[in-house]
């Protein structure tokens, strides 16, 4: 069955960051797409009118995309503007009537999670509420109770089914071809177990630091900005089953029944670490205890994946900035092979940012009498012209009414009953030199081997096996 479309978006927050960086680009791709024909309702408490929101979307399209003059054109004819306070009810109200016959609005809460039930009663005591979606950002709570309770609280106005979690990373281009690649190749999914698999690696790495975010991150730290959400849901599309049925619903349950498995972490699972110089930040507590740097263990209690480490880590002012994935086979020496000689075991690498790119780890024979080998990379790199941005995907979804790509209820609530043992109780905080690759103590959590470093890569230089 298929949802009906939102007849209006209304933007909560539209003269802040979020919105300048990410949503007028998002909203200039679907229209120029083809796939944003409603109004559009900018509201925030900036004491400003109706040109300035307009030379604002201008100004972020410019510096943040690709400015399409006649996209633009079609997007700032559908864009209005209320100027008006979250917590006086007559902003709601003016909402009410510029809305005017719109029956299915979505509203995109891009302001702070303490605004989003004050947001939502407003909507709700002027009628704006009915019938309407919302989309809430991270972070979704601060830990499980709060996390619960902001649940509860959104379900008094909107039924769970019209809620949607953005976390942009199951937005990404990458992370769907990941999916693809794992469920559209049989050769990939008879070995995609505890069987053939011996570890999986995930690393989150960014080159440069707080960026002047000081005073959110000391409040935050790696674990609840990336870990919580990002990472554990890549790792949920990693360990899922294939969706028995296609629509949201089956594969937000696959990836929350994986969730739902993933043992609960206790301190010898965490290493965390801060980049020298951040206590010097803006912001910054002079003896904070946040980390900028995250290296975890996780494991999938289920007959697939038991047994099975998963590694994640996540840092700033590392010394590159990429998302990489490592899975690494087992190895099965057999008779008629050299053990000694063998390189090591086959594996799987995804590069996911800033380039596409899929690599197989094989051993192959030296030339010569005897059965040895060495290893060898086949790499294949996948850049498409004109990628969709992963809030154009993610927005263009929620006013379809599709909500594969956002965490559900429970995926939220499990995400944060893994980590909230070590949030409660952090484990010690150990400083690494801005350029490297976190402490030194991360590379006790390996259980055997080390971790596997992302390389810097030069599009020139990479061999296209294959495109």
């Amino acid at each position: 069955m298929t949802n009906p479309r939102c007849d209006a978006l209304v933007i909560f927050g539209a003269t802040g960051d979020l919105a300048y960086k990410m949503i007028f680009p998002a909203l200039q791709a679907l229209t120029r797409h083809g796939r944003l024909e409603i109004p559009i309702v900018g509201v925030a408490k900036a004491g400003w009118d109706l040109e300035q929101l307009k030379a604002r979307a201008k100004d972020s399209l410019e510096k943040n995309s690709q400015f399409d003059p006649a996209a633009f054109a079609r997007l700032s004819a559908r864009l209005q503007y209320i100027d008006g306070d979250y917590l006086d009810p007559e902003t709601f109200v003016r909402l009410r009537k510029v809305l005017g016959s719109a029956a299915m609005p979505l509203y995109y809460l891009a302001i702070p999670p303490v605004m989003f039930i004050t947001v939502a009663e407003g909507l709700a005591a002027s009628g704006c509420a009915k019938g309407a979606r919302v989309v809430v950002e991270k972070p979704f709570g601060h830990d499980l109770p709060s996390a619960q309770e902001l649940n509860r609280k959104l379900h008094v106005y909107f039924p769970d089914e019209d809620i949607f979690r953005i976390d942009h990373f199951l937005g990404k281009e990458p992370v769907q071809n990941l999916i693809y690649f794992r469920f559209a190749n049989p050769l990939i999914q008879a070995g995609w177990n505890n069987s053939a698999i011996d570890s999986v690696q995930i690393t989150m790495a960014e080159s440069f630091g707080v960026q002047g975010r000081g005073k959110f991150y000391d409040e935050t730290g790696a674990i609840r900005d990336v870990v919580q959400n990002h990472l554990l849901q890549l790792i949920a599309c990693l360990a899922m089953e294939c969706p028995k049925e296609k629509g949201h619903e089956s594969m937000r349950d696959e990836r929350g029944r994986v969730l739902k498995s993933v043992r609960t972490l206790n301190p010898s699972d965490l290493v965390r670490g801060q980049f020298r110089g951040y206590r010097q930040e803006p912001g910054v507590a002079p003896d904070s205890q946040a980390e900028t740097y995250a290296a975890l263990r996780f494991y999938i209690d289920n007959p697939k994946w038991t047994g099975v480490p998963f590694y994640v880590r996540a840092g700033k002012c590392l010394p590159l900035t990429a998302t990489e994935i490592l899975v690494r086979f087992k190895k099965s020496p057999l008779a008629i092979l050299d053990d000694s000689t063998m390189p090591q075991s086959n594996y799987y690498r995804f590069r996911l940012n800033p380039a596409v790119i899929l690599a197989l780890g094989a051993n192959v024979k030296k030339p010569g009498g005897r059965m040895e080998g060495e290893r060898i990379e086949m790499i294949a790199r996948y850049q498409p012209p004109d990628e969709m941005e992963p809030y154009e995907r993610l927005l263009g979804d929620a006013i379809d009414g599709d909500a594969t790509l956002f965490a559900g209820e429970d995926s939220v609530e499990e995400s944060w009953r893994i980590v909230d043992p070590v949030l409660k109780n952090p484990s010690s905080l150990y400083e690494y030199e801005p350029g490297a690759w976190g402490p030194r103590e991360a590379e006790k959590l390996i259980l055997e081997g080390n971790w596997h470093d992302p390389e810097r890569t030069d599009a020139s230089a990479q061999t296209n096996i294959c495109s």
